[in-house]
């Protein structure tokens, strides 16, 4: 484990925030559309619990995953909701002109005033064929990821009276920046802008500890944030028993092993048993990669959010559930707001 600058959580006594990160997940048998619907009702049910926000991720060419137009499904979201703040988790800036972007969570911003999150990654969200579609060509360069997320905040400052471009709405709006990652790449940017951090270790945890550890630090304090805070992913798949959860689990990772083996699709259907069934690689895999989950009973679940919070100081939880059937993915989320007592 890593050396963390702060005294780590031994018990927790009081809950941080927990949010969600929903994928829009079209199972098999389904459609986007049900997906789509399906997200606004899971964030009526976050609002209702206590969630402090919920975020949608941009994935471009995925069957299974319906939030490619990140922007449009965050307005849909908030237009039916009234109080959890709606986001990005995150927007792939290497994907679009950052002009573009402010003006989009301008519009976003003026159209709910103090709920909209930008969350901003380098990646490209997809594969480079696709990415090639998304952009007509590969001219932009993820080494001018800095450049581009200094300019975008530029936009949200209020303009000034020479200023020849200016996001229309956008300039001079409250539109809370992150910096997302999964390496160390992103600690060291958000550290040096003086930003709030979202690491994705709900699928690449390889470089937790140490990406935490360099964020805080090299923090730089800035008008955005006088402190570091670090948000973390995490998967958590609450059931009334360990068995019932560990099923649920199954059509995750049935996902995960389908994306890494070249054949993404719909969400599969639970599968009993499916991991002993798995060659030693898949199973390796699997392991490490989804190692930030904690998959049981509410007893279960209680234990292992106050575990993960106490190893690694998390100021917030971002909380994503993969489960097939939408009724018991809701249900998880109520399982975990009350035995955390969110």
């Amino acid at each position: 484990m890593g050396t963390f600058h702060r005294a780590a959580r031994t018990h927790m006594s009081i809950m941080i925030p927990l949010s969600v990160l929903d994928l829009s997940p079209v199972p098999e048998g389904s459609d986007a559309a049900q997906s789509l619907r399906n997200s606004l009702d899971l964030a009526r049910h976050a609002e209702r619990l206590g969630y402090r926000r919920i975020w949608f991720a941009e994935h471009h060419n995925m069957p299974g995953i319906a939030s490619a137009a990140t922007a449009v499904v965050i307005g849909h979201v908030a237009a039916g909701t009234s109080t959890i703040r709606v986001g990005a988790g995150g927007i792939m800036l290497p994907n679009h002109a950052p002009l573009v972007v402010a003006e989009q969570f301008g519009t976003l911003a003026a159209l709910f005033p103090g709920r909209i999150d930008l969350g901003l990654g380098r990646a490209p969200g997809t594969d480079q064929l696709t990415a090639r579609a998304l952009r007509r060509n590969l001219n932009s360069d993820a080494n001018a990821f800095p450049q581009d997320v200094v300019e975008l905040m530029d936009y949200f400052q209020p303009a000034e009276p020479d200023q020849r471009v200016r996001a229309v709405p956008g300039a001079g709006l409250d539109v809370p920046v992150w910096i997302l990652g999964s390496s160390l790449f992103g600690a060291q940017l958000a550290a040096a802008l003086g930003l709030p951090y979202a690491f994705a270790s709900h699928f690449a945890p390889a470089e937790l500890e140490h990406a935490i550890e360099i964020y805080r630090a090299r923090f730089e304090p800035s008008e955005y944030l006088d402190k570091p805070y670090v948000m973390l992913g995490v998967n958590v798949f609450a059931a009334q028993t360990d068995d019932e959860a560990n099923l649920l689990f199954s059509s995750l990772q049935q996902a995960f092993v389908n994306l890494r083996t070249g054949k993404p699709g719909l969400l599969p259907p639970p599968a009993k048993d499916y991991e002993e069934g798995l060659d030693p690689t898949a199973r390796a895999l699997l392991q490490h990669a989804l190692s930030c989950s904690i998959v049981g009973s509410p007893q279960t679940v209680k234990e292992g959010i106050d575990a993960f919070i106490a190893r690694t100081d998390a100021d917030e939880l971002m909380v994503t559930a993969q489960i097939f059937d939408h009724a018991a993915r809701i249900r998880s989320f109520e399982i975990l707001a009350e035995v955390t007592g969110l």
